[in-house]
């Protein structure tokens, strides 16, 4: 692992030090993106930049200097050529301030960090969990650091036997899940839920979405789970990722449309690094 904290490559990314009183650390006041890399390399690093500087905007948050991020994704990435592939992760938050949900107008902090990681699975199973995304919520869409939801809900699906867990939102549709953008077919259509259900705007979503022309539509959660003949998931590290099992229900992973999807997904990744 390395680590990139305001400015300075730590010899020990361990003993980095953040304040105590960082907002980021109390009261998760931060976003971040968690960029693939390959080879060494980072992919889609503009379009992950683009959305870091929307989130921050989102949260009111300072613009951070893309500049200044893009030095320290290079220092985190001398030498990892050798790595297959990688994870770099860009924290940026409000920085030190009271003790209470109020800003202290302190210099936010930013941090980039990377490790090599393993291949992900060729499928998945999901759980679909009973807590819901509030599509109308002030941070509905913004990939920010507040991710104890996340977190209570992964251990839900785990308990259960799954590997990522699944939201519908208030509406009842089908969401997201807690790192993913799920993706479905009904009568050979390629659909997905649209933004307006409180869902990321996902990097890789955004690709397959225009690589592979899928449908956005909003349909409630109980009726994907019923009519879906294939499901996968799409994240970062994840790319096109079969749901070998929803809940109860046994799915083809991958099925024909999936396929697919990957093959596209693998043929326009080659083709370059910053799509």
């Amino acid at each position: 692992m390395r680590a990139w904290l305001n400015g300075d490559l730590l010899a020990d990314p361990t003993e980095g030090a953040v304040a105590v009183t960082d907002h980021g650390f109390t009261v998760g006041d931060g976003v971040f993106e968690a960029v693939k890399t390959l080879d060494g390399h980072p992919f889609a690093l503009t379009r992950h930049l683009a959305r870091l500087e929307r989130s921050a905007a989102g949260l009111g948050l300072p613009a951070p200097d893309l500049d200044d991020v893009r030095r320290g994704v290079d220092a985190v990435l001398d030498g990892a050529g050798g790595d297959a592939i990688g994870r770099l992760r860009i924290t940026w938050t409000a920085g030190p301030a009271p003790m209470g949900s109020g800003r202290g107008g302190g210099p936010p902090t930013l941090v980039v960090a990377y490790s090599a990681i393993e291949q992900r699975a060729d499928a998945t199973t999901v759980v679909t969990v009973p807590w819901t995304r509030n599509e109308h919520g002030a941070t509905a869409g913004l990939k920010t650091t507040s991710y104890a939801e996340n977190v209570i809900a992964l251990a839900h699906a785990a308990e259960r036997g799954g590997t990522e867990a699944v939201f519908a939102n208030t509406a009842g549709h089908l969401c997201e899940g807690t790192g993913s953008n799920v993706f479905y077919v009904v009568d050979d259509e390629l659909r997905t839920p649209t933004l307006a259900s409180g869902c990321l705007a996902g990097i890789t979503r955004q690709l397959v979405v225009e690589w592979c022309g899928a449908r956005e539509v909003d349909e409630p959660l109980t009726d994907v789970l019923e009519a879906a003949s294939e499901v996968f998931l799409v994240s970062t590290t994840r790319d096109v990722q079969a749901v070998s099992r929803w809940d109860g229900r046994d799915l083809p992973a991958p099925g024909p449309v999936t396929q697919r999807c990957a093959e596209t997904w693998a043929a326009r990744e080659a083709e370059t690094m910053d799509p």
